[in-house]
Protein backbone atom coordinates (compact mmCIF):
# COMPACT_ATOMS: atom_id res chain seq x y z
CA UNK A 1 0.00 0.00 0.00
CA UNK A 2 1.13 3.53 -0.65
CA UNK A 3 -0.07 6.63 1.24
CA UNK A 4 -0.01 10.01 0.28
CA UNK A 5 2.73 12.31 0.58
CA UNK A 6 1.79 15.43 -1.92
CA UNK A 7 2.50 17.51 1.89
CA UNK A 8 6.08 16.74 1.57
CA UNK A 9 8.13 20.29 0.34
CA UNK A 10 11.84 21.17 0.27
CA UNK A 11 12.00 22.18 4.08
CA UNK A 12 8.89 20.97 5.80
CA UNK A 13 5.62 19.84 5.41
CA UNK A 14 2.62 21.60 4.24
CA UNK A 15 -1.02 20.25 3.27
CA UNK A 16 -4.51 20.37 3.61
CA UNK A 17 -5.93 18.54 6.28
CA UNK A 18 -7.63 15.95 6.66
CA UNK A 19 -6.45 15.50 2.87
CA UNK A 20 -2.80 14.78 2.52
CA UNK A 21 -1.77 15.70 6.60
CA UNK A 22 -3.70 13.15 9.10
CA UNK A 23 -3.31 11.32 12.03
CA UNK A 24 -2.51 7.98 9.68
CA UNK A 25 1.11 10.35 8.00
CA UNK A 26 1.94 11.48 11.63
CA UNK A 27 1.58 7.92 12.83
CA UNK A 28 3.68 6.51 10.09
CA UNK A 29 6.41 9.37 10.65
CA UNK A 30 6.31 9.12 14.19
CA UNK A 31 7.53 5.02 13.59
CA UNK A 32 10.37 6.09 10.94
CA UNK A 33 11.74 9.37 12.52
CA UNK A 34 13.70 7.67 15.57
CA UNK A 35 15.68 5.75 13.02
CA UNK A 36 16.08 7.67 10.40
CA UNK A 37 17.84 10.00 12.64
CA UNK A 38 19.00 8.53 15.47
CA UNK A 39 16.88 9.76 17.91
CA UNK A 40 16.01 8.43 21.24
CA UNK A 41 14.11 11.44 23.14
CA UNK A 42 12.49 14.37 20.66
CA UNK A 43 10.43 17.74 22.25
CA UNK A 44 7.01 17.90 19.95
CA UNK A 45 4.56 21.08 19.95
CA UNK A 46 2.06 22.51 18.15
CA UNK A 47 0.69 25.76 17.18
CA UNK A 48 -2.72 27.43 17.59
CA UNK A 49 -4.73 24.95 14.15
CA UNK A 50 -7.59 23.10 15.71
CA UNK A 51 -6.36 19.92 13.98
CA UNK A 52 -2.54 20.48 16.30
CA UNK A 53 -3.54 18.39 19.08
CA UNK A 54 -5.15 14.81 17.03
CA UNK A 55 -2.01 15.24 14.62
CA UNK A 56 0.96 15.77 17.53
CA UNK A 57 -1.12 12.79 19.38
CA UNK A 58 -0.75 10.52 16.88
CA UNK A 59 2.93 11.65 16.27
CA UNK A 60 3.58 10.81 19.72
CA UNK A 61 1.91 7.28 19.39
CA UNK A 62 4.51 6.63 16.67
CA UNK A 63 7.27 7.70 18.36
CA UNK A 64 6.57 6.37 21.71
CA UNK A 65 6.03 2.91 20.12
CA UNK A 66 9.30 2.92 18.39
CA UNK A 67 10.73 3.36 21.69
CA UNK A 68 11.52 7.34 21.20
CA UNK A 69 11.04 9.35 24.33
CA UNK A 70 8.73 12.65 23.77
CA UNK A 71 9.00 15.71 25.61
CA UNK A 72 5.66 17.60 24.83
CA UNK A 73 5.62 21.36 25.59
CA UNK A 74 2.13 21.94 24.37
CA UNK A 75 1.36 24.78 22.22
CA UNK A 76 3.89 26.71 21.40
CA UNK A 77 5.87 28.76 18.56
CA UNK A 78 8.27 27.11 16.33
CA UNK A 79 11.40 28.52 17.76
CA UNK A 80 10.31 27.28 21.36
CA UNK A 81 11.08 23.80 19.69
CA UNK A 82 14.44 24.81 18.23
CA UNK A 83 15.10 26.64 21.67
CA UNK A 84 14.35 23.55 23.54
CA UNK A 85 16.12 20.71 21.23
CA UNK A 86 19.54 22.83 22.02
CA UNK A 87 18.50 24.12 25.79
CA UNK A 88 17.86 20.44 26.85
CA UNK A 89 20.43 18.41 24.58
CA UNK A 90 17.84 16.91 22.91
CA UNK A 91 18.23 14.25 19.81
CA UNK A 92 15.59 16.40 17.62
CA UNK A 93 12.53 18.13 17.39
CA UNK A 94 8.97 18.29 15.15
CA UNK A 95 6.92 21.27 15.45
CA UNK A 96 3.12 20.96 14.20
CA UNK A 97 2.62 24.26 12.06
CA UNK A 98 1.63 25.50 9.20
CA UNK A 99 2.96 28.77 9.82
CA UNK A 100 1.12 31.65 7.48
CA UNK A 101 -1.13 29.03 5.50
CA UNK A 102 -4.70 29.22 5.91
CA UNK A 103 -6.47 27.84 8.67
CA UNK A 104 -7.28 24.28 6.48
CA UNK A 105 -3.58 23.64 6.67
CA UNK A 106 -1.35 21.70 8.90
CA UNK A 107 2.36 20.58 8.80
CA UNK A 108 5.47 19.49 10.40
CA UNK A 109 9.09 21.27 10.93
CA UNK A 110 11.74 18.91 12.09
CA UNK A 111 15.29 19.67 13.73
CA UNK A 112 17.88 17.09 14.56
CA UNK A 113 20.62 17.62 17.53
CA UNK A 114 21.46 21.58 17.79
CA UNK A 115 18.30 22.46 16.08
CA UNK A 116 19.73 21.59 13.29
CA UNK A 117 17.72 21.86 10.12
CA UNK A 118 16.05 18.53 8.84
CA UNK A 119 15.38 19.36 5.00
CA UNK A 120 15.16 17.70 1.58
CA UNK A 121 18.88 17.39 1.46
CA UNK A 122 19.17 16.50 4.53
CA UNK A 123 17.08 13.66 5.26
CA UNK A 124 13.25 14.88 4.48
CA UNK A 125 13.15 13.10 1.20
CA UNK A 126 14.62 9.79 2.82
CA UNK A 127 11.83 10.14 5.35
CA UNK A 128 9.13 11.06 2.76
CA UNK A 129 9.96 7.95 0.76
CA UNK A 130 10.13 5.67 3.87
CA UNK A 131 6.17 7.17 5.04
CA UNK A 132 4.75 6.61 1.15
CA UNK A 133 5.79 2.99 0.74
CA UNK A 134 7.48 1.76 4.01
CA UNK A 135 6.39 -1.47 5.63
CA UNK A 136 6.68 -0.13 9.36
CA UNK A 137 9.48 -1.43 11.59
CA UNK A 138 8.31 -3.79 14.53
CA UNK A 139 7.49 -1.82 17.30
CA UNK A 140 10.24 -1.72 20.00
CA UNK A 141 10.32 -4.43 23.10
CA UNK A 142 9.96 -1.04 25.49
CA UNK A 143 7.88 1.72 24.54
CA UNK A 144 9.31 5.16 25.26
CA UNK A 145 7.35 7.44 27.04
CA UNK A 146 5.90 10.90 27.27
CA UNK A 147 6.50 13.63 29.66
CA UNK A 148 4.40 17.08 29.77
CA UNK A 149 7.10 20.35 30.19
CA UNK A 150 6.29 23.72 30.48
CA UNK A 151 9.82 25.61 29.06
CA UNK A 152 8.28 29.11 28.89
CA UNK A 153 10.07 31.08 31.83
CA UNK A 154 13.56 29.28 30.90
CA UNK A 155 12.67 29.91 27.25
CA UNK A 156 11.83 33.75 28.23
CA UNK A 157 14.76 34.31 30.29
CA UNK A 158 17.23 33.15 27.00
CA UNK A 159 14.97 35.63 25.00
CA UNK A 160 15.54 38.29 27.75
CA UNK A 161 19.19 37.46 27.26
CA UNK A 162 19.99 39.47 23.88
CA UNK A 163 18.78 43.23 25.26
CA UNK A 164 20.25 45.00 28.49
CA UNK A 165 16.39 45.33 29.77
CA UNK A 166 17.76 47.71 32.68
CA UNK A 167 18.72 50.17 29.55
CA UNK A 168 14.64 50.29 27.48
CA UNK A 169 12.64 52.84 27.65
CA UNK A 170 9.01 52.72 28.53
CA UNK A 171 8.07 52.77 25.07
CA UNK A 172 4.43 51.88 24.44
CA UNK A 173 3.94 49.15 22.23
CA UNK A 174 1.35 48.11 19.70
CA UNK A 175 1.57 44.23 19.67
CA UNK A 176 -0.57 42.12 17.33
CA UNK A 177 -0.16 38.46 17.54
CA UNK A 178 -2.59 37.73 14.86
CA UNK A 179 -4.38 35.33 17.09
CA UNK A 180 -1.70 33.11 16.93
CA UNK A 181 0.55 31.63 19.38
CA UNK A 182 2.63 34.69 20.52
CA UNK A 183 -0.15 36.12 22.66
CA UNK A 184 1.08 33.83 25.81
CA UNK A 185 4.65 34.25 25.64
CA UNK A 186 4.29 38.35 25.33
CA UNK A 187 1.67 38.29 28.55
CA UNK A 188 4.58 36.38 30.12
CA UNK A 189 7.11 38.70 28.53
CA UNK A 190 5.50 41.78 29.80
CA UNK A 191 6.37 41.59 33.41
CA UNK A 192 10.20 41.55 33.27
CA UNK A 193 9.83 44.22 30.49
CA UNK A 194 8.80 48.30 30.88
CA UNK A 195 6.98 48.58 28.25
CA UNK A 196 3.16 49.62 27.73
CA UNK A 197 1.82 46.66 25.61
CA UNK A 198 -1.39 47.46 23.15
CA UNK A 199 -2.57 43.97 22.30
CA UNK A 200 -4.54 43.49 19.17
CA UNK A 201 -6.10 40.13 18.00
CA UNK A 202 -3.98 38.56 20.92
CA UNK A 203 -5.70 35.63 22.29
CA UNK A 204 -4.72 32.31 20.29
CA UNK A 205 -7.46 31.14 18.02
CA UNK A 206 -7.14 28.67 15.50
CA UNK A 207 -10.15 29.48 13.82
CA UNK A 208 -8.86 32.68 13.13
CA UNK A 209 -11.90 34.88 13.11
CA UNK A 210 -9.39 38.21 11.95
CA UNK A 211 -8.00 36.44 8.90
CA UNK A 212 -4.56 34.47 8.06
CA UNK A 213 -1.94 35.01 10.77
CA UNK A 214 0.34 37.00 7.83
CA UNK A 215 1.18 40.08 7.90
CA UNK A 216 2.92 40.34 5.04
CA UNK A 217 -0.62 40.30 3.40
CA UNK A 218 -0.82 44.09 2.77
CA UNK A 219 -4.72 43.69 4.15
CA UNK A 220 -3.37 42.38 7.49
CA UNK A 221 -1.23 45.12 8.23
CA UNK A 222 -4.03 47.17 8.71
CA UNK A 223 -5.11 46.27 11.91
CA UNK A 224 -1.55 47.07 13.41
CA UNK A 225 -1.01 50.13 11.63
CA UNK A 226 -4.45 51.44 13.07
CA UNK A 227 -3.71 50.52 16.60
CA UNK A 228 0.01 52.51 16.46
CA UNK A 229 -1.59 55.56 15.01
CA UNK A 230 -5.00 55.39 17.71
CA UNK A 231 -2.40 54.73 20.50
CA UNK A 232 0.24 57.07 19.38
CA UNK A 233 2.31 54.16 20.40
CA UNK A 234 6.33 54.34 19.83
CA UNK A 235 5.86 51.55 17.33
CA UNK A 236 4.49 47.96 16.30
CA UNK A 237 5.12 44.71 15.83
CA UNK A 238 3.04 41.85 14.18
CA UNK A 239 3.66 37.84 14.01
CA UNK A 240 2.71 35.40 12.20
CA UNK A 241 0.68 32.21 13.63
CA UNK A 242 3.94 30.28 14.85
CA UNK A 243 5.58 33.52 15.28
CA UNK A 244 9.15 32.68 14.17
CA UNK A 245 8.95 36.11 12.19
CA UNK A 246 8.22 39.30 13.16
CA UNK A 247 7.09 42.32 11.57
CA UNK A 248 7.92 46.29 12.48
CA UNK A 249 6.01 49.39 12.06
CA UNK A 250 6.76 53.17 12.76
CA UNK A 251 5.54 55.34 15.07
CA UNK A 252 3.17 56.77 12.19
CA UNK A 253 2.03 53.12 11.33
CA UNK A 254 4.34 52.45 8.19
CA UNK A 255 5.36 48.89 7.28
CA UNK A 256 9.13 48.60 7.67
CA UNK A 257 10.52 45.78 5.15
CA UNK A 258 12.58 42.94 6.24
CA UNK A 259 15.41 44.20 4.05
CA UNK A 260 15.75 47.06 6.60
CA UNK A 261 15.54 45.28 9.54
CA UNK A 262 18.38 43.54 8.47
CA UNK A 263 20.86 46.10 7.99
CA UNK A 264 19.39 47.30 11.22
CA UNK A 265 19.67 44.38 13.41
CA UNK A 266 23.06 43.62 12.39
CA UNK A 267 24.22 47.32 13.16
CA UNK A 268 22.94 46.61 16.89
CA UNK A 269 25.33 43.16 17.09
CA UNK A 270 28.07 45.18 15.85
CA UNK A 271 27.81 47.91 17.92
CA UNK A 272 28.23 45.04 20.65
CA UNK A 273 30.66 42.87 18.78
CA UNK A 274 32.52 44.78 16.56
CA UNK A 275 34.61 42.61 13.75
CA UNK A 276 31.66 39.96 13.87
CA UNK A 277 30.83 38.06 10.21
CA UNK A 278 27.18 39.15 9.35
CA UNK A 279 25.29 36.75 6.67
CA UNK A 280 22.35 38.12 4.25
CA UNK A 281 20.57 37.10 0.88
CA UNK A 282 21.61 38.32 -2.55
CA UNK A 283 17.87 39.30 -3.17
CA UNK A 284 18.57 43.06 -1.80
CA UNK A 285 22.00 43.55 -0.28
CA UNK A 286 23.58 47.01 -0.24
CA UNK A 287 21.98 48.53 2.37
CA UNK A 288 23.05 45.85 4.61
CA UNK A 289 26.63 45.62 3.33
CA UNK A 290 27.04 49.58 3.65
CA UNK A 291 25.91 49.47 7.30
CA UNK A 292 27.73 46.17 8.32
CA UNK A 293 31.11 47.47 7.20
CA UNK A 294 30.48 51.18 8.96
CA UNK A 295 30.28 49.35 12.08
CA UNK A 296 33.21 47.14 11.67
CA UNK A 297 31.57 44.07 10.74
CA UNK A 298 32.34 41.47 7.72
CA UNK A 299 29.37 41.12 5.55
CA UNK A 300 29.16 37.37 4.05
CA UNK A 301 26.49 36.58 1.47
CA UNK A 302 23.71 33.63 1.25
CA UNK A 303 21.69 31.58 -0.69
CA UNK A 304 18.13 32.40 0.51
CA UNK A 305 16.22 29.83 2.30
CA UNK A 306 16.72 29.48 6.56
CA UNK A 307 18.63 25.37 5.93
CA UNK A 308 21.50 27.70 3.60
CA UNK A 309 21.58 30.51 6.19
CA UNK A 310 21.48 28.59 8.91
CA UNK A 311 24.45 26.15 7.24
CA UNK A 312 26.54 28.90 5.92
CA UNK A 313 26.13 30.78 9.81
CA UNK A 314 28.17 27.63 11.17
CA UNK A 315 30.69 27.52 8.65
CA UNK A 316 31.60 31.72 9.33
CA UNK A 317 30.44 31.12 12.77
CA UNK A 318 28.40 34.62 12.49
CA UNK A 319 26.93 36.29 14.78
CA UNK A 320 23.42 36.95 12.95
CA UNK A 321 21.89 36.70 9.71
CA UNK A 322 18.95 37.79 7.91
CA UNK A 323 16.97 37.35 5.21
CA UNK A 324 14.44 40.46 3.26
CA UNK A 325 12.18 38.29 3.97
CA UNK A 326 11.93 38.70 7.68
CA UNK A 327 13.60 35.84 8.96
CA UNK A 328 16.72 36.68 11.59
CA UNK A 329 19.06 34.01 12.90
CA UNK A 330 21.06 34.03 15.85
CA UNK A 331 24.23 32.60 16.55
CA UNK A 332 23.09 32.30 20.28
CA UNK A 333 19.86 30.75 19.71
CA UNK A 334 21.78 27.99 18.43
CA UNK A 335 21.70 30.00 14.79
CA UNK A 336 18.03 29.51 14.50
CA UNK A 337 15.18 32.19 13.11
CA UNK A 338 13.49 33.76 16.00
CA UNK A 339 10.14 36.21 15.86
CA UNK A 340 11.31 37.41 19.73
CA UNK A 341 14.32 38.33 19.47
CA UNK A 342 14.46 41.34 16.52
CA UNK A 343 11.71 43.15 18.35
CA UNK A 344 13.59 43.56 21.18
CA UNK A 345 16.74 44.75 19.55
CA UNK A 346 14.81 47.38 17.72
CA UNK A 347 13.40 49.06 20.89
CA UNK A 348 16.69 48.56 22.54
CA UNK A 349 18.12 51.07 20.02
CA UNK A 350 15.36 53.34 19.92
CA UNK A 351 15.72 53.28 23.71
CA UNK A 352 19.49 54.81 23.21
CA UNK A 353 18.92 57.62 20.98
CA UNK A 354 17.18 60.05 22.37
CA UNK A 355 14.76 61.92 20.75
CA UNK A 356 15.02 60.40 17.73
CA UNK A 357 11.67 58.35 16.53
CA UNK A 358 11.47 54.98 14.51
CA UNK A 359 10.90 56.94 11.57
CA UNK A 360 13.88 59.19 11.87
CA UNK A 361 15.81 56.00 12.08
CA UNK A 362 14.47 53.90 9.02
CA UNK A 363 14.20 56.73 6.84
CA UNK A 364 17.20 57.83 6.46
CA UNK A 365 18.53 54.02 5.26
CA UNK A 366 15.21 53.61 2.63
CA UNK A 367 16.10 56.93 1.23
CA UNK A 368 19.17 55.96 0.98
CA UNK A 369 18.48 52.84 -0.82
CA UNK A 370 15.24 52.98 -2.30
CA UNK A 371 13.59 49.09 -3.56
CA UNK A 372 10.59 47.79 -4.91
CA UNK A 373 10.10 45.23 -2.75
CA UNK A 374 9.61 41.72 -3.60
CA UNK A 375 7.38 41.85 -6.59
CA UNK A 376 5.62 38.10 -8.34
CA UNK A 377 4.95 37.32 -11.70
CA UNK A 378 3.37 34.44 -12.88
CA UNK A 379 5.49 33.24 -16.17
CA UNK A 380 5.25 30.38 -18.11
CA UNK A 381 8.58 29.11 -18.12
CA UNK A 382 10.72 30.63 -15.50
CA UNK A 383 14.01 29.55 -16.80
CA UNK A 384 13.19 30.96 -20.10
CA UNK A 385 12.43 34.50 -18.53
CA UNK A 386 15.64 34.33 -16.97
CA UNK A 387 18.05 33.54 -20.34
CA UNK A 388 16.10 36.58 -21.86
CA UNK A 389 16.91 38.61 -18.56
CA UNK A 390 19.96 37.97 -18.69
CA UNK A 391 20.95 38.07 -22.58
CA UNK A 392 19.48 41.57 -22.23
CA UNK A 393 20.96 43.22 -19.07
CA UNK A 394 23.93 40.60 -18.16
CA UNK A 395 26.53 42.25 -21.01
CA UNK A 396 25.88 45.85 -19.16
CA UNK A 397 26.32 45.09 -15.85
CA UNK A 398 28.28 42.54 -13.37
CA UNK A 399 25.86 39.13 -13.35
CA UNK A 400 26.09 36.91 -9.90
CA UNK A 401 24.36 33.58 -9.73
CA UNK A 402 24.26 33.17 -5.76
CA UNK A 403 20.56 32.80 -5.77
CA UNK A 404 18.79 33.15 -9.00
CA UNK A 405 19.96 35.70 -11.78
CA UNK A 406 21.78 39.41 -9.54
CA UNK A 407 22.88 42.07 -11.91
CA UNK A 408 24.84 44.63 -10.91
CA UNK A 409 25.49 48.50 -12.62
CA UNK A 410 26.65 51.93 -11.06
CA UNK A 411 23.66 53.00 -9.42
CA UNK A 412 20.97 50.16 -9.59
CA UNK A 413 20.65 46.55 -9.07
CA UNK A 414 18.03 43.69 -9.60
CA UNK A 415 18.08 40.14 -8.40
CA UNK A 416 15.36 37.43 -10.46
CA UNK A 417 14.82 34.03 -9.12
CA UNK A 418 12.21 31.71 -9.47
CA UNK A 419 10.02 29.86 -6.91
CA UNK A 420 10.92 25.98 -5.92
CA UNK A 421 7.19 25.56 -5.84
CA UNK A 422 5.10 27.46 -8.56
CA UNK A 423 5.44 28.89 -11.93
CA UNK A 424 6.35 32.37 -10.29
CA UNK A 425 9.55 34.65 -10.56
CA UNK A 426 10.78 37.36 -8.12
CA UNK A 427 11.57 40.46 -8.66
CA UNK A 428 13.70 42.84 -6.36
CA UNK A 429 14.81 46.09 -7.49
CA UNK A 430 17.15 48.72 -5.42
CA UNK A 431 19.09 51.67 -6.41
CA UNK A 432 21.25 54.27 -4.73
CA UNK A 433 19.19 57.46 -3.60
CA UNK A 434 17.28 56.95 -6.52
CA UNK A 435 13.68 56.82 -6.27
CA UNK A 436 12.45 57.53 -10.07
CA UNK A 437 15.31 54.90 -10.64
CA UNK A 438 13.98 52.11 -9.18
CA UNK A 439 10.38 52.84 -10.05
CA UNK A 440 11.24 53.12 -13.77
CA UNK A 441 13.95 49.98 -13.97
CA UNK A 442 11.17 47.96 -11.71
CA UNK A 443 8.30 48.80 -14.59
CA UNK A 444 10.64 48.06 -17.16
CA UNK A 445 12.14 45.15 -15.96
CA UNK A 446 8.20 43.47 -15.04
CA UNK A 447 7.07 44.51 -18.86
CA UNK A 448 10.11 42.19 -19.82
CA UNK A 449 9.48 39.48 -17.66
CA UNK A 450 5.66 39.57 -18.56
CA UNK A 451 6.04 40.00 -22.55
Amino acid sequence: MSYCTEAFGAYDIRGIYPKTINEEIAYRIGRFFPSLFVAKKVVVGNDIRLSGPAIKKALMKGLVESGCDVIDIGQCGTEMIYFATFHLKLDGGVMITASHNPKEYNGMKFVRQEARPISGDTGLRELEAQVADGELPPMAETHGKVEQLDIVEDYVQHILSYVDVTKLKPLKVVVNAGNGAAGPILDVMEKYLPFELVKVHHHPDGSFPNGVPNPLLPENREATANAVRESGADAGVAWDGDFDRCFMFDEQGNFIEGYYMVGFLAKAFLQKNAGEKIIYDPRLTWNTEELVRENGGIPVISKSGHAFIKEKMRAENAIYGGEMSAHHYFRDFSYCDSGMIPWLLVLELLSQVGDKRLSDLMQERMASYPCSGEINSKVMDADEVLERIEAEYGLQGEVTKIDGLSVEFPNWRFNLRKSNTEPVIRLNVETRDDEMLMKNKTQKLLAKIRA
